[in-house]
């Protein structure tokens, strides 16, 4: 069985939902990106993978220009949400297939767009934590599913 129990399953949600809430930038809002380290563990592996050429980063690494896009007046009015969800729990080791929709104005122009994607989880001594992350957006021929 991989569903893990209530508590475990009710945790991981708290702890995607903060994820995703982190990036929030309405009404002239501070977003709260600067808060993420808390929700990883050290050192854990980001991987923007849009491109061919994909981004790996470490967490802070990830939260710089991405405080500085939602801080410096690039873009605003952002908002990424999931839209659904299927985690797998273990033990002391989850994952997370997470499909999202995000809308903002970058640079005065209004975009909207969705993507997918992958957590992994460990659980700690403070409870569970970001291990790894790995994402994609659908863009011309990536269409990303409506439901998992």
């Amino acid at each position: 069985m991989l569903d893990g129990s209530s508590a475990d399953r009710a945790e991981i949600d708290a702890l995607v939902g903060r994820f995703f809430a982190a990036f929030a930038s309405r009404d002239g809002s501070a977003p709260g990106v600067a808060g993420l380290a808390e929700l990883f563990i050290a050192p854990a592996v980001i991987v923007k993978a849009v491109d061919v050429d994909p981004e790996v980063c470490a967490v802070q690494t990830f939260i710089a220009p991405r405080l500085r896009l939602l801080t410096d007046g690039t873009l605003t009015a952002f908002r990424e949400e999931e839209t659904a969800a299927r985690t797998a729990i273990l033990g002391n080791i989850a994952q997370r297939t997470s499909l999202y929709r995000k809308s903002g104005i970058m640079s005065g122009r209004r975009f909207e767009g969705k993507g997918i994607k992958f957590f992994q989880f460990v659980r700690t001594r403070g409870g569970w934590r970001i291990s790894a992350l790995i994402w994609d957006d659908e863009r011309e021929g990536l269409s990303i599913p409506a439901a998992l």
